[in-house]
């Protein structure tokens, strides 16, 4: 069982996932300073179309502007969706009977559709990511509840995790028989035996919504959004509310009221679970989800058995390397091995849910000489995925060097990207110059510096702090013998104000 905690401040808003011992299991951020663009449109202007990479780039009224490929160019345009990349459940796309044969992509000239100028809806598939603007899409998708609306794809797909056949072929009934002329849907897990009423309901939320868009569009002013997606407080009641949710914790009246509306309108079975907090002590602090928090941030995540997970990503790709640290088990080397892999993988996938990990992942396990073991990893991660992560992944047996590729749907922000910001004294290498390199480098601009002064009198050089102890405990010998090629003396002090290989030096 799970519980769903939402905690309201006024700055920003937090969601935590807990399982049954209140240990983090998911967790979202939501800041009126820093608003999210993913899934959000707007109506963009094409500001340069370079054909040779197919991409136009668009005016959304951001800092950057997005770019649009032509792998994300809609059906109508004569460009064939990427199935793949809607909603975060794998889906088995049923194509229409009717209507026109699509263009292999291959075919197709993105300066030929679009020209600088024009002005488009689009909406924001991935957020921007450091150099690089948001990547827009003119596949549109609505997600709700139950059912994820194409409104310009004429497709039905059906969630892979939904195995029944018979069950399969009701759902689709109904949404086919429900959809609109041209429109299309994912129909989602959480739709498996739910009634019709439920389905319809969500679907008809959504073709009202994406009306309302094509409205707000005819007014809309170029770089104006014009819709986004719900509040991150009932997208983590849409994404997680279910059988296994026990308690939906809210600590604010408004946010409890908006929630049991939303839960009333779609879900009312599970209006049971919903909770008011109203103890003194915050309810993060009080599940105990604060103090879980930060060590998320750490490239070091501890498991069970003693053993580490040392997890460092890059803008392309994340690389998480496995260790048995302490523990060395009861058996055989190889049976230790293998149970310290299972557990790893087990808490690499909540760590990617946690920090919100995507794209290209490199898992480099202990080596298992046994190859049944390394199957039995492979499939028990791949396992894992499917159960426990909402979004999209892909996985790679064991290679030949004891590493599993995958890749994970990016979605929103990195927990690193939402909690912190690049080191004003690194630049984002995560290291800085030890203190001896930056006292060789001042006594060697020191000992250029210094045949330009006018030999008579004594001279002050002022350093950093910790240069200034490096110098004074380890190399006060460089400076004595730099007094004695030029025949002055040098005062060397500490200033508080310099730092890194900053130095002055001036005459007494």
């Amino acid at each position: 069982m799970k519980k769903i905690i939402i905690q309201r401040e006024q700055w920003q808003a937090r969601v935590a996932v807990v399982d049954n011992e209140n240990r983090l299991q998911d967790l979202y951020f939501e800041s009126r300073a820093r608003p999210e663009i993913e899934k959000c449109f707007f109506k963009g202007k094409i500001s340069k179309i370079l054909p040779g990479i197919q991409t136009a780039f668009v005016d959304i009224g951001q800092s950057r502007s997005g770019f649009l490929h032509i792998t994300e160019v809609d059906r109508a345009r004569g460009v064939e969706p990427l199935a793949g990349d809607i909603d975060d459940e794998a889906a088995e796309v049923v194509l229409p009977s009717e209507g026109p044969a699509l263009i292999p992509k291959s075919q197709m000239d993105i300066s030929k559709i679009f020209k600088e100028g024009d002005t488009i809806l689009v909406q924001v598939i991935k957020e921007p990511m450091g150099e690089k603007g948001a990547k827009l899409s003119t596949c549109f998708t609505l997600p709700g509840k139950f059912i994820v609306l194409m409104p310009n794809i004429s497709q039905i797909g059906v969630s892979r995790k939904i195995e029944d056949a018979a069950e399969r072929d009701r759902l689709k009934e109904i949404v086919t028989s429900y959809l609109p002329s041209g429109m299309g849907a994912i129909i989602r897990t959480t739709a498996e035996n739910k009634s019709r009423e439920n389905i319809t309901k969500d679907l008809a939320m959504l073709v009202s919504v994406w009306h309302s868009i094509n409205k707000k569009l005819k007014k809309a002013e170029v770089g104006e959004k014009v819709h986004e997606d719900l509040p991150i407080t009932l997208r983590a009641v849409r994404e997680h509310l279910d059988d296994d949710v026990e308690a939906v914790v809210c600590d604010l009246q408004e946010d409890f009221l908006a929630v049991q509306r939303f839960i009333k309108y779609f879900m009312p079975d599970y209006l049971h679970v919903l909770r008011l907090y109203s103890e003194t002590l915050p309810v993060f602090e009080h599940f105990g989800i604060e103090k879980q928090i930060n060590p998320l941030l750490d490239k070091k995540a501890q498991l069970k058995s003693g053993g580490t997970l040392v997890i460092e990503s890059t803008e392309a790709m994340t690389v998480i390397d496995v260790n048995t640290g302490k523990f060395t088990g009861k058996g055989s080397m190889e049976n230790t091995i293998l149970t310290t892999n299972l557990e790893a993988a087990e808490e690499v996938v909540r760590q990617l849910r946690l920090r919100n990990i995507g794209g290209l992942i490199v898992i480099d396990f202990i080596d298992m000489y046994k190859a049944s073991n390394r199957q039995k990893l492979s499939r028990f991660l791949e396992k894992t995925l499917k159960e426990r992560d909402k979004f999209q992944s892909v996985t790679l047996k064991v290679s030949e060097f004891g590493l599993i590729q995958m890749t994970r749907k990016r979605s929103g922000r990195t927990l690193v990207q939402n909690l912190t910001e690049e080191c004003c004294v690194c630049h984002g290498n995560g290291f800085v110059k030890s203190a001896a390199t930056d006292a060789y480098m001042v006594l060697s601009c020191v000992s250029r510096d210094i045949k330009r002064v006018p030999p008579q009198g004594r001279l002050t050089l002022h350093v950093a702090s910790r240069v200034y102890h490096y110098l004074l405990n380890t190399e006060y010998s460089a400076i004595l013998q730099i007094e004695k090629l030029v025949g002055q003396k040098i005062e060397l002090l500490c200033n508080d104000n310099f730092d890194g290989s900053q130095y002055q030096l001036s005459k007494s």
